[in-house]
């Protein structure tokens, strides 16, 4: 299992690395191909600085919720080069990456540990 502050530090990674990813492996294009990954990036991080673990600044999204959430963008972001119809030009990357966020959703207790809830 994950805990909730590695999982923390797993989303804003995978934030940025989302973020940067077209530039970084050549498909910033400007069609969606570039933007669907760098906008989920940005909905993660935001989505994680509202969400209820020790790496939030405002406890608004129960941690369940952001979980779901995860999965259901990790799914989209995987299917994506096929169901929106670039995967001639790039899709590993979205693959690669969507797989591991549900994953790594799997994975993650559901709940903080109790110390760390004290301190958040």
């Amino acid at each position: 299992m994950i805990d909730t502050r590695t999982h923390g530090v797993i989303d804003y990674g995978t934030g940025l690395l989302l973020i940067v990813a077209p530039y970084l492996f050549g498909f910033a294009t400007g069609g969606v191909e570039q933007w669907l990954p760098q906008v989920i990036g940005v909905a993660i991080i935001l989505m994680s600085l509202l969400t209820r673990y020790e790496l939030s600044i405002s406890k608004m999204i129960p941690l369940k919720v952001h979980l779901g959430i995860d999965i259901a963008a990790g799914i989209l972001l995987a299917v994506s080069p096929w169901l929106f119809g670039f995967a001639d030009i790039i899709w590993w990357p979205h693959l690669l990456v969507g797989l591991m966020e549900i994953v790594v959703a799997a994975m993650t207790r559901r709940e903080p540990e109790p110390e760390a809830r004290h301190r958040s």
